[in-house]
């Protein structure tokens, strides 16, 4: 039997800010803010057959492949069908990453009577990307995340929250975020080009404050969504 819930994507490269709007905009349209890399964390500390299927990968340094990383997404939403069966949709942050991905998960929602109902891609000019990723500094005792420029800590170097020291993770240097931008470019252009094809990509601005990216994706969804 069909759920008939709709779904959202929201697509970006890192550092466009996609974790951020997911978790303003979500609650705002009843939608439940899905994001897969949390759902890995989430399963990596349980003990179930599909969590130790996905450790195996983990343990190995080896990327999880599509048709495991679907079969999470889908327990996923198993679980929230029992927990909230008159929740309306997800919105999905973190997944897919490319064509093959989209396709699976098409073939997921269409075996399940749900729709895809608009995909937001966050437009963010390669420059900005770069400053955002570079500022980033982590604590290394508690995991704060603060930034140089747009979140500095009280005192540099020191965490505000527990005084441990903060540092530059190595995937955050100028060059490694330019190979991680290549990388997503890559992947993603396809996958832009399939959901632009269907009617469902909205472009949206991203090098702009937070809250008028907020009220321009509120703005687009809430028409598609029959809200």
């Amino acid at each position: 039997m069909g759920s008939n819930r709709t779904h959202v994507l929201i697509i970006g490269p890192q550092g466009s800010g996609k974790g951020t709007q997911a978790a303003v905009v979500a609650p705002q349209l009843g939608l439940v803010h899905v994001a897969t890399g949390d759902l890995f964390r989430a399963l990596m500390a349980s003990d179930n057959e599909l969590a130790r299927e996905v450790r195996s990968y983990y343990d190995r340094g080896a990327l999880v492949p599509d048709d495991l990383t679907v079969r999470v997404l889908v327990a996923r939403l198993d679980e929230l069908d029992r927990q909230q069966p008159d929740y309306r949709g997800v919105l999905l942050d973190g997944f897919p990453r490319n064509r093959a991905q989209a396709e699976a998960l098409d073939r997921v929602l269409r075996e399940r009577g749900d729709n895809l109902v608009a995909v937001i891609h966050l437009v963010v000019p390669r420059e900005a990307l770069i400053e955002r990723l570079s500022g980033r500094l982590v604590c290394q005792q508690c995991g704060a995340t603060y930034h140089r420029v747009f979140n500095p800590p009280r005192q540099e170097g020191i965490c505000d929250r527990c005084g441990g020291p903060l540092i530059q993770r190595s995937d955050d240097t100028p060059e490694a975020i330019a190979r991680r931008l290549d990388i997503y470019e890559e992947q993603t252009a396809p996958l832009l080009e399939y959901y632009r094809q269907r009617g469902l990509l909205v472009d949206i601005d991203g090098d702009r404050p937070i809250e008028e990216v907020s009220q321009s994706i509120l703005a687009a969804l809430v028409s598609r969504l029959g809200a």
